[in-house]
């Protein structure tokens, strides 16, 4: 199964809404799901997620800070990980797990101590104060097949800048779902997304 290098990150989503929201997501084209642990029983809501579309989405968690967070989530059946800093110990949980590891940096010595670690890809955050001039910079020291993913500030008005710097991919927070937003509203800001995900890429 490939994935669109698209994580919609629904951060503040209640197990009711889990579901239908994450349906609306996959038929729209995304599959890199993630519940941030911050998030109303978030735990529930990733089960659910990751029992019901096995095979067809990526189900993980954010907001991911410990050894024992990644414990949790790897019980979840969560399949990835998205922390909001480059800590090597939660990276290495999370590889030891069998799930995929997605850190926050923000400088190359974050970049270099994650992918040292053992990070599947660098989630650099926030995008939006780093910017595409200082995410290229950065890039050009960095092993070229590590994926980069600008989180913080991505939407697809800026893909385009963000794909020119070298990112292969963004994470979705508020642009994609707040809490309260009904499947049909995240199912049309998801069709944008991956519209313009598509465009860019073809270029």
């Amino acid at each position: 199964m490939t994935h669109r290098h698209i994580i919609a990150i629904l951060r503040g989503i209640t197990p009711p809404e889990t579901l239908e929201v994450c349906e609306a997501l996959v038929l729209a084209g995304i599959t890199m799901i993630e519940v941030p642990l911050n998030s109303p029983e978030a735990l529930r809501s990733i089960e659910d997620a990751a029992k019901l579309f096995e095979g067809r989405a990526l189900i993980g968690a954010g907001t991911v800070l410990s050894r024992a967070d990644v414990d949790a989530v790897a019980d979840a059946g969560g399949q990835f990980v998205v922390s909001p800093d480059t800590n090597p110990a939660v990276i290495g949980a999370t590889i030891e797990r069998g799930m995929t590891s997605y850190p926050g940096v923000f400088s190359p010595t974050d970049a270099f101590t994650a992918i040292r670690s053992g990070a599947t890809g660098l989630k650099f955050f926030p995008a939006e104060v780093l910017g595409p001039k200082g995410i290229k910079a950065m890039k050009a020291v960095l092993p070229p097949d590590i994926p980069l993913y600008a989180v913080g500030g991505a939407n697809p008005d800026n893909f385009t800048e963000y794909f020119a710097a070298g990112c292969a991919g963004f994470g979705l927070g508020t642009y994609i779902f707040k809490p309260g937003m009904s499947a049909a509203d995240v199912a049309l800001r998801a069709t944008a997304a991956v519209a313009a995900y598509d465009q860019g890429k073809s270029r």
